[in-house]
């Protein structure tokens, strides 16, 4: 079952159901749930919620469909409302923590949030760090799991195989102490698509001595 790829503008021709099938299969992989029509929006491997509702009757009916979970897995409910909102919660909690080091580190005037390459809002980084080499780009993340680490890095590579993309030093941040740096290493080293020059998958700790190895910018003064 192959993933087609979303691109701007015109799809060419109509999506599939066996196309739908394959990228809610795959964001389930990297995600451990099916997606929200927000994050189907952002998926790089489905149309938009829109297209699935104007050909396949929206989303819900798809995954009837197809078959594709149980009715707590279409995110409705209390339960599923108090499990988004505990990933929401857990995801803003790390990226503040993230964001204070940086601003501590490198001062906040240089520490850029939500840093866009292009005007497609899903090539973006969540942070840029202006420093004396430059800066770099950290993209922040939290797996489950090694099998969900492998999930989301693949797509993130994916996703910064551009030139564009690769301008500056990436950082793929992964916070879940769990998983040790010697793991995501010995994971990276198998991969087949590894990580291009400059791009780096850390953990909390190696991403702080990492920090500690580039200067901040000294700004000029008024």
């Amino acid at each position: 079952m192959s993933l087609r790829q979303q691109h701007k503008g015109r799809q060419g021709k109509a999506w599939t159901l066996e196309e739908l099938e394959a990228g809610f299969k795959e964001f389930y992989k990297e995600h451990g749930h099916y997606p929200t029509n927000p994050e189907i929006d952002r998926y790089e491997y489905l149309p938009s919620a829109r297209s699935i509702e104007r050909s396949f009757g929206g989303v819900v009916a798809v995954r009837k469909q197809l078959n594709l979970g149980g009715q707590d897995d279409y995110r409705t409910g209390e339960h599923s409302s108090q499990r988004a909102h505990k990933i929401n919660t857990r995801a803003h909690a790390i990226e503040q923590d993230v964001y204070a080091f940086l601003c501590d580190r490198f001062g906040k005037e240089l520490v850029h949030r939500e840093y866009f390459f292009t005007d497609d809002a899903r090539t973006r980084a969540d942070f840029f760090v202006y420093d004396n080499s430059g800066g770099f780009c950290v993209d922040v993340f939290y797996p489950s799991d090694r099998r969900n680490l492998a999930g989301c890095l693949n797509s993130k590579l994916h996703k910064y195989a551009t030139e564009q993309m690769r301008q500056y030093p990436v950082i793929f941040l992964q916070m879940n102490d769990e998983l040790s740096q010697s793991l995501v290493d010995d994971l990276v080293a198998k991969k087949s698509n590894k990580p291009q020059n400059g791009q780096h998958v850390m953990n909390w700790d190696s991403f702080k001595d990492f920090c500690e190895t580039r200067k901040p910018l000294k700004l000029r003064q008024r």
